[in-house]
């Protein structure tokens, strides 16, 4: 379970604070698939760093299972299982998909392992193990490529900023097919997307919508999805997508 108490989090931008995240609480359940969604500048992206240690909150306490994680950066919380998957993934000249692979499950694994999680997430093993994680790679593949290191990690809590970013309609359907097995298959673990695709928060346990920085509706996705239709925080995929 992630708790989140009086999350604040503010910058100084010439020379006045600007409040990005104002006393925010909220709980995310463990094996759930949670959308956390909201207006363009709402602070959906802000929070997932935050809770992924990248940011710092300004005041505050985030609790992962009962254990104050709130001082922790993100090499600390990655060792306690949790993952972060940017909008735009890293490219690695000189790094190989299988050498990323072992490197997310921190020992060493077998080929037929590494092939076993791109198979997972729709890539065709012999075709992607070698290849080096640079600009060959369409946003597409290296969003699956970092999907698969994240099943290799095996983490508590998996973490995506805004997934669809930067990929076509064909990449992004084969994205929801690759949540959707998650979703299905999820255990011991939770997941939290940041998007405002209709189609991902259609399939979300629970939805989560931010706007200007607090917390306005939570609950489930059924329930919440009719209401946000047609807004902001909830965007049909063709008007996004190219």
């Amino acid at each position: 379970m992630l708790e989140l108490k009086n999350i604040s989090f503010a910058v100084t931008e010439d020379e006045r604070q600007i409040d990005i995240i104002r006393n925010l609480s909220l709980t995310i359940g463990s094996e759930k698939f949670t959308v956390i969604t909201g207006p363009n500048g709402s602070g959906k992206s802000t929070l997932a760093r935050i809770i992924a240690g990248i940011e710092r909150p300004t005041e505050g306490e985030i609790l992962l299972n009962g254990e104050n994680i709130t001082e922790l950066g993100i090499t600390e919380r990655a060792k306690l299982g949790i993952s972060f998957a940017f909008q735009q993934p890293i490219r690695f000249k000189g790094i190989t998909v299988f050498d990323l692979l072992q490197i997310a499950a921190g020992k060493s694994i077998t080929f037929a392992e590494g092939c076993n999680y791109l198979s997972e997430v729709g890539l065709c093993a012999r075709d992607y193990i070698r290849r080096e994680v640079n600009d060959s790679l369409s946003g597409g593949e290296l969003k699956r490529i970092e999907i698969a290191t994240v099943l290799a990690r095996h983490t508590r809590l998996s973490i995506f900023d805004e997934p669809e970013a930067g990929i076509d309609l064909w990449s992004f359907q084969n994205l929801i097919q690759i949540f959707e097995n998650m979703r299905r298959d999820i255990k011991d673990s939770s997941i939290i997307i940041i998007s405002h695709q209709e189609r991902i928060l259609s399939i979300a346990d629970e939805i989560i919508v931010i706007a200007d920085g607090q917390v306005t509706k939570q609950g489930r996705g059924q329930d919440i999805l009719p209401e946000i239709l047609g807004t902001e925080a909830a965007i049909p995929t063709c008007e996004k997508l190219k």
